[in-house]
């Protein structure tokens, strides 16, 4: 489903209690929408399961692959062979958003793109995303990969929840490589009271995607927003729906988790395409502008009134490229009785051939 130029407020949008799950706004909740690089939340929650399930560590060597190399951008340009730690890959895929990094994560949890990504729909069905498909690891286009705000709530949710830990993945500023600084496209962070995640997203076929999050006063909400003109629409409804959400009793309101679908044309993915890449809309959000100069219209949005706080990545080794042509090697399993209270952990693909290499770990440089 195509939307005319004529459309001008964001899509399907929703907020909710992270503790109770009560929903405090929604509209369109289950119209189906290209998630974009809000899939990355997905790809981050997928390596999240496994670092719990021992069969892997956040500093464990994630290698670029040719394929990886391969991914169009956005993406960090990083040479066949290079290695990185999964504490830095996922830094940059959660602020630069990189294509390139997001599938050497998935070729390394799973041995190939293509069972990480049935891992992740393994995991989406495992948590109720019933309208939810996902075809790659970094949210680029494709037929049949879809979504809808009530999933991502899901999601944003689940990670909330069950991974406190590894929240400072989406509440960096920005990251720096030493010799280039990436801001986050989530501008809420340092902006908004509170605010602490969580992914943007954007092709053409989406529009301007944001799941955020914030917490005041012991109270944590989630907020989606799919489908927005622009980045500025993007984050002043974001800043609106979170305020509400930190704002509103929960009471007799409906839960995430037993909310019937609704929508005449819900089942038709909506391309955004004519409203937000033709011509006149790109010219209008791409004259040069920093964070700074946008036209920000919100009560909720404050100057940040300083440089953006960077955390420094970098690569930790290079291997041979012809040993990078290959699959990568899949991390060993976790022993067995080593549980993690919710069921065995998704099978994590085909074991590798015995003649393919296994790179020695090398010093960080």
């Amino acid at each position: 489903m195509v939307l005319s130029t004529t459309h001008s407020k964001a899509g399907p949008t929703m907020v909710v209690d992270v503790e109770t799950g009560k929903v405090l706004e929604h509209k369109d909740a289950f119209q189906r929408w290209y998630p974009a690089s809000l899939t990355k939340l997905m790809t981050a929650y997928v390596v999240f399961r496994q670092v719990k399930s021992g069969a892997i560590t956040v500093n464990s060597p994630v290698t670029i692959s040719n394929n990886a190399a391969k991914a169009p951008p956005s993406k960090m340009y990083f040479k066949p062979g290079s290695q990185l730690t999964l504490d830095h890959a996922l830094k940059i895929i959660m602020v630069k958003s990189a294509n390139d990094v997001s599938v050497a994560i998935a070729e390394t949890i799973a041995g190939s793109h293509d069972f990480f990504v049935a891992m992740m729909n393994e995991e989406a069905a495992r948590l109720g995303m019933s309208d939810t498909r996902f075809i790659n690891a970094n949210g680029l286009p494709g037929k049949g990969q879809r979504t809808t705000a009530r999933d991502m709530a899901i999601l944003g949710v689940a990670l909330k929840r069950e991974f406190p830990q590894f929240s400072h993945y989406f509440s960096l500023e920005a990251i720096t490589t030493g010799k280039r600084t990436y801001t986050n496209y989530n501008i809420l962070i340092g902006r908004f009271t509170g605010a602490n995640g969580m992914k943007t997203g954007f092709i053409c076929a989406s529009g301007f995607n944001q799941v955020s999050s914030a917490t005041r006063r012991g109270r944590s909400v989630v907020a989606v927003v799919l489908g927005a003109k622009d980045q500025e629409e993007r984050a002043v409804e974001s800043a609106r729906l979170l305020h509400k959400g930190l704002t509103t009793p929960g009471l007799a309101k409906p839960s995430l988790y037993t909310m019937r679908p609704y929508g005449q044309n819900r089942l038709q993915t909506v391309n955004m395409r004519p409203l937000v890449c033709s011509q006149e809309a790109r010219r209008a959000r791409n004259d040069g502008r920093g964070v700074e100069g946008m036209t920000i219209q919100s009560a909720y949005i404050s100057p940040l009134g300083r440089q953006a706080r960077a955390v420094r990545v970098r690569l930790s080794g290079k291997i041979p490229a012809s040993l990078a042509s290959g699959r990568i090697p899949v991390p060993k399993p976790r022993p067995v009785g080593v549980g993690d209270g919710e069921g065995p952990v998704a099978t994590v693909g085909a074991k590798p051939a015995s003649n393919v290499p296994v790179p020695r770990k090398r010093p960080s440089l």
